[in-house]
């Protein structure tokens, strides 16, 4: 399992005074206003940074962090994603799954191996599990009772129930 966890992604500065916006890739932007420190994912290190002040403004966050103040030194950090140890992660309930957890794990139908999920989909009505499948290409799976029976984040693997008209049409294969 990933020791960090992804929170959001800075899209571009702020000002001048050093602050970023922020796209939130959490489920519950607000948890930012508890956030005393986070690690900077620069792609070659992960500095961690204090977090100074947070606002909101439409659907971003815009973060401060203490001891950088002014433009120049945030520059360099668009597209970079903002993480978090997994210890500062919020707790989840019953049947809830980090995505991070859940990306690269084996899916099996009926004892059978399927794919590998490869992303999670956000939609209005529940989150669509995306199986890469050698046989059918991408196969997309609701995250539902009915579909998902059980997944196992320690031996990374899922098994699923394929509900009728999940996978593509398959007549006239020879």
């Amino acid at each position: 399992m990933e020791q960090f966890l992804q929170v959001g992604v800075i899209t571009s500065t702020h000002g001048l005074q050093g602050e970023v916006k922020v796209f939130p890739t959490t489920d519950d932007a607000s948890r930012f206003h508890s956030l005393k420190k986070v690690w900077l994912d620069t792609g070659k290190e992960r500095l961690p940074l204090e977090v100074q002040r947070v606002r909101f403004f439409k659907r971003l966050v815009i973060v401060k962090f203490k001891g950088i103040d002014d433009i120049n030194a945030t520059e360099k950090y668009k597209g970079c994603p903002l993480l978090v140890d997994r210890e500062q992660a919020v707790a989840l309930e019953a049947d809830e799954y980090f995505i991070a957890d859940l990306i690269g794990m084996e899916v099996f139908a009926d004892g059978t191996f399927l794919g590998v999920l490869k992303d999670v989909m956000e939609t209005g009505a529940n989150e669509v599990y995306i199986v890469d499948t050698e046989r059918y290409g991408e196969v997309l799976l609701p995250a539902i009772r009915q579909c998902i029976l059980h997944v196992d984040t320690e031996a990374r693997c899922m098994k699923v129930h394929l509900l009728e008209g999940l996978l593509p049409d398959t007549a006239g294969e020879g």
